[in-house]
């Protein structure tokens, strides 16, 4: 992965976004230190979405730079493949997931281990799922093996089955965009664990989450967006969940009196 005396795994510095005549984002400095979790926080359409995109090589930037572990990524260069080869993964709410593939099929879609002569090594890739899903996620006891159908699992199940995927291809940022929508609070539970083995796996992490109290519970650090630009910058050791909450409640009315 080339050089290891970086700060980041990923910077973003100065970048603009605009689609035709509208700006989506505007001058954003945004970092994700090693074995880190920032939690992205901000209103609907205030860029969350775009800047993922840009993290992950779906959109590249009008202006600005991106550069992973230190080092400067070239825009029309850096595409999804581009960002899973770098070991940057993205875990949408529900989507991540194919609903009528057993569970082994979906840890290897577009990634198959084959053979020499090119068939798919079902073997190989039932044995590697089967430690993912009892050893890197602890579904011990749980009912859920390798055969098991993704329609039969629980939302919370279905984030810790994508998480467990990200892991196991040498992810070192992992990006969870809403992981615990419409989701119980058992289940929720279930997943803020899951963040848990990331961090102690030794990767980094960026939460993106409307609820506050998710998003105080697993992050090092906090960032709050809003139109388009970062707004405000905070470290948990600055920050209780109190005054986090205070913040975005008079940030959101103060913006309220300004329109």
């Amino acid at each position: 992965m080339g050089n290891k005396n970086f700060q980041y795994i990923l910077e973003m510095k100065n970048v603009g976004m605009s689609f035709g005549n509208v700006e989506a984002l505007r001058n954003i400095n945004f970092s994700v230190g090693k074995n880190e979790v920032v939690g992205l926080l901000g209103d609907n359409g205030a860029g969350k979405s775009t800047m993922v995109k840009i993290m992950t090589g779906v959109l590249h930037p009008t202006c600005g730079e991106l550069h992973i572990r230190g080092k400067k990524v070239t825009s029309r260069d850096y595409n999804v493949k581009k960002a899973h080869s770098y070991g940057i993964e993205t875990v949408y709410q529900d989507k991540s997931l194919g609903e009528k593939q057993a569970l082994w099929r979906n840890f290897f879609i577009g990634r198959q281990i084959t053979n020499r002569f090119g068939f798919i090594n079902i073997k190989k890739e039932k044995e590697i799922a089967n430690n993912i899903i009892m050893d890197m996620i602890g579904f011990r006891g749980v009912g859920i093996g390798v055969d098991s159908k993704v329609s039969k699992l629980s939302g919370g199940e279905r984030q810790g089955i994508a998480i467990g995927r990200a892991m196991h291809f040498d992810a070192d940022l992992i990006i969870l965009d809403e992981p615990t929508v419409s989701l119980s609070v058992k289940e929720v539970k279930k997943v803020l664990q899951f963040v848990e083995k990331i961090r102690v796996s030794g990767r980094a992490c960026v939460y993106i989450s409307h609820n506050i109290g998710h998003v105080y519970d697993i992050s090092d650090r906090f960032v709050i967006i809003d139109r388009g630009m970062v707004v405000a910058n905070f470290s948990k050791e600055e920050m209780s969940l109190e005054k986090l909450d205070e913040f975005l409640l008079r940030f959101a009315s103060k913006k309220r009196g300004d329109e």
